[in-house]
This record gives C-alpha cells, structure tokens and sequence, in this order.
C-alpha cells in the first residue's frame, strides 16, 4: 500500500482540508462524529441549552479536525488540479 492509501482523509482538490474518507477507518470517523452532532443536539438542544449544544458542538468538530490532522493528507493550499 502506498503513502498516499496509507491517508484516512485525503486533502482536498481545490482549497484548503480534508475530503470525504478514502478509507473504512475514516467513514467510521465520520459516522461518529455526525452521531455525536445527532446526540448532542438531542440532549442539549440549542433553544434551550445554547451554551452547552455549542461547546459540545465545538469539542466534537475539535476532536474531528485532531483525527484528520493525524490521519489525513497534510493539507495545503490548492489552487488548480
């Protein structure tokens, strides 16, 4: 397997990130972080609890960048294909 099927979260083609997963470990990454926003939201909904939907809401997209960060592409800049 190469370095670069080796990534979890591939970089993006134009801009700056992480793309949709190229491998399994990264879907599963992602399915538990769209299931911890559908838990959150359910537990702390933010027309009665804002202050704790959004600070759970930035824990699981910091917890998310961490991941990519150590699973992904190194990310760059990309202005063409």
């Amino acid at each position: 397997m190469s370095r670069d099927e080796a990534y979890w979260f591939p970089a993006k083609t134009l801009g700056y990130g992480w793309g949709l997963p190229r491998r399994w470990q990264g879907w599963v990454v992602l399915a538990v972080y769209l299931g911890a926003i559908a838990i959150i939201a359910w537990r702390f909904p933010p027309s009665v609890h804002p202050a704790a939907f959004g600070l759970c809401i930035l824990v699981a997209t910091a917890l998310l960048i961490a991941v990519c960060a150590l699973k992904g592409e190194p990310p760059r800049w990309r202005w063409t294909r």
